[in-house]
């Protein structure tokens, strides 16, 4: 089995979570989700990121607006819907319920001198 591919679909799983966390701090344009996915090691390209974010638009989580560029042309700036904030409220619950369940199943692989692979933050 191949590591790489199984850490790319973990990656690849979760996101859609990401992005609605960024865009609902603050409306994105695509370049900056680039950027800020980037800062958390998510390193994803723009043919990855569109249609995602075509497929939030079409299922009335996110909005956009469109905004003239002095550098080039309009850009579009995505925004979060109250449909996308209380879809992102469910993901967010069903994050904190995930991560419990693997740190619980984990936790007991760490008993048996397996690696550690908690996802609590270390001090």
């Amino acid at each position: 089995m191949n590591t790489e591919n199984t850490k790319a679909q973990m990656r690849k799983g979760i996101l859609e979570f990401c992005i609605l966390s960024l865009i609902n701090e603050k409306e994105m344009y695509v370049s900056d989700l680039i950027e800020e996915l980037k800062k958390g090691k998510l390193d994803v390209v723009e043919g990855t990121l569109y249609p995602l974010l075509t497929r939030l638009k079409n299922g009335e989580f996110l909005s956009y607006r469109w905004e003239e560029s002095t550098g080039g042309p309009p850009r579009k700036y995505y925004q979060m819907t109250e449909k996308g904030k209380l879809f992102l409220t469910e993901l967010l619950n069903t994050w904190k319920d995930l991560t419990e369940s693997v740190n619980q199943i984990t936790r007991n692989n760490n008993q048996t001198n397996a690696p550690e692979t908690s996802f609590e933050p270390k001090n």
